[in-house]
């Protein structure tokens, strides 16, 4: 996984929770990897529809519209 359980509990805490339950902090790790990675692969996309081997700021920007 990319994204740490620690990192996870600290974006929810920064959110306003209190507590937060080992499966709730679970099922977000997961989201927020299957949705970094989905990201991820949609810039890669770009950047090679681009003719290019760098991923670049703007092919992150386009992936997250």
């Amino acid at each position: 996984m990319y994204i740490s359980q620690g990192t996870v509990k600290k974006i929810l805490k920064e959110a306003g929770a209190q507590r937060i339950s080992m499966e709730a902090s679970e099922e977000m790790r997961k989201y927020l990897n299957k949705l970094a990675f989905r990201t991820a692969q949609k810039a890669v996309k770009l950047s090679k529809h681009a003719r290019r081997k760098t991923v670049e700021l703007s092919d992150i920007r386009l992936a997250c519209d």
